[in-house]
């Protein structure tokens, strides 16, 4: 058995209460946990789909209803205008990111300009002071035993309290002083689940939160956010956008995952980022954060972007982030992802979160960006006989500078030259349909996403843009084929 999967409670498997409604948001400070998501943060992380890097895989993980589910997820530039492409530079999507060169500390950042930020809370005030109830609602449980989590949500300051140095202190304890009831029998821990619900939704910007975390074999905290609509479409159709979490068996690495319909649980899609030279994050304060946009997330520390994902990403199945979503942070005892505390484990631990912040308008996706896409040979992807009629033929040809070779790249997730669109004919699905100009109308034909790895995806069929027979002569014809990463797939774009 893996030792980190060993615990002094063996679980028993108990079915789990009925799933009570969330407190209504807004009402006040405190709301009953929902059943936690099939695999939401506060539960075991499945492995990621993206990184097999771990010598711990994830376990598979249980969503909560309120509790978030484990979205794991690192982004490829899909809204082609929301590219890092945009800046020449590919938006590559690291399986386990290690920081080239980073001081081990993150020194503390003054927020921005006042007139971009829409959420921010520095935690001042005096010590054993509660959060603001104007921002922040308690959950209280156990988490409905998903993930198989050991602590206890408690309300109040016991386990949630500003510290008096301009932080939020949630502290996990081996305690039960009220006799609380877990899924696998009487409670062993006591720790914090704060969120925004019905209080705060981001839609788009920057969100970052500076946080030092604690360590040690069983400790999981975790900064992420859920769908505003959980409470009606569940999870993972709601979506999970884990911007941090951490485990305590890999003191120098962190996680960012997406979870939604397909992709949920151990089949999240992300990445994680490691510190040089053995560095613990335990050991100093440092900056997650996701720049978000359109069909497009990034995932940094402390300014270091690891990973970045589209709905290119996602092989066709549905991308549920455009919408807003609500903050979470929970410091989470055990679960089958880290294990369980053993005899090394200190207690009580300490999650201190500086601040957190919501700026809008920060990163906004690129639009209008006009120029050449290459690829095979270095040769330019080609409106033949710079005719701008429907139905006209795209294709490869030597870069010339011409007009039938600019493209550009609005953000609304089409590439359009002379004003039309790039179109699959048809509309076909099938490998070695035909792409040609075609007049925008908006349709599934004309939607394409551009990956990290440099494809240019047709979303519906998931299919790449493809040189027929790797045929580097001017004059052939492009189409779609079953993405392979062959170089007659790889582009250069705006």
């Amino acid at each position: 058995m893996d030792p980190h999967q060993a615990s002094s409670h063996p679980p028993q498997p108990r079915p789990p209460p009925p799933r009570p409604t969330r407190g209504a948001p807004g009402t006040g400070p405190t709301a009953v946990l929902p059943p936690e998501r099939t695999w939401p943060m506060t539960g075991p992380r499945p492995a990621r789909a993206s990184s097999t890097d771990s010598p711990h895989p994830r376990p598979e993980r249980r969503r909560p209803l309120l509790r978030r589910p484990r979205l794991v997820v690192a982004a490829l530039a899909l809204s082609l205008g929301a590219s890092l492409l945009a800046s020449g530079a590919t938006a590559t999507a690291l399986p386990d990111a290690t920081a080239p060169s980073l001081t081990a500390a993150a020194p503390a950042v003054e927020p921005p300009s006042t007139q971009n930020v829409v959420f921010f809370d520095d935690f001042n005030g005096p010590a054993g002071a509660g959060v603001d109830g104007g921002k922040w609602t308690h959950e209280v449980g156990d988490n409905w035993g998903n993930n198989r989590e050991s602590q206890y949500y408690t309300p109040g300051t016991r386990n949630a309290a500003l510290d008096g140095n301009g932080n939020l202190a949630i502290t996990a304890r081996k305690e039960n002083p009220n006799n609380y009831q877990c899924w696998y029998g009487r409670c062993e821990y006591t720790s914090a689940r704060l969120n925004t619900a019905g209080k705060f939704n981001a839609q788009y910007g920057r969100v970052e939160a500076r946080i030092k975390i604690p360590h040690g074999q069983g400790i999981w905290p975790a900064f992420w956010m859920l769908g505003a609509d959980y409470a009606d479409v569940g999870w993972p159709q709601t979506g999970e956008i884990d911007i941090m979490e951490n485990v305590g068996f890999e003191p120098g690495r962190v996680h960012g995952t997406l979870h939604g319909p397909g992709y949920s649980a151990g089949g999240g899609i992300g990445a994680s980022y490691t510190l040089p030279g053995g560095q613990r994050f335990a050991d100093n304060f440092h900056v997650f954060a996701v720049d978000w946009s359109p069909n497009r997330i990034s995932w940094s520390v402390n300014g270091t972007v690891y990973q970045t994902r589209t709905p290119a990403d996602l092989g066709g199945r549905q991308w549920v982030f455009n919408k807003p979503f609500f903050l979470i942070l929970n410091f989470a005892v055990g679960g089958e992802w880290p294990g369980y505390p053993d005899a090394s484990t200190q207690f009580p631990q300490q999650m201190l979160i500086d601040y957190v912040r919501v700026t809008e308008g920060q990163t906004p996706p690129p639009t209008g960006r006009t120029g050449t896409i290459t690829g095979l040979a270095g040769k330019c992807v080609d409106v033949a006989n710079a005719n701008s009629a429907n139905g006209t033929p795209i294709q490869l040809h030597d870069c010339n500078g011409n007009a039938a070779q600019q493209w550009t790249v609005p953000g609304d997730g089409t590439l359009r030259a002379y004003g039309k669109c790039l179109d699959v004919d048809g509309p076909s699905t099938a490998d070695g349909a035909a792409v040609h100009l075609w007049d925008c109308h908006g349709g599934p034909s004309q939607q394409w996403a551009i990956s990290g790895a440099r494809d240019i995806v047709n979303i519906p069929a998931n299919k790449c843009l493809d040189v027929r027979e790797h045929n580097t002569n001017n004059g052939t014809r492009l189409q779609i084929w079953t993405c392979s990463g062959n170089p007659n797939q790889k582009w250069n774009t705006p």
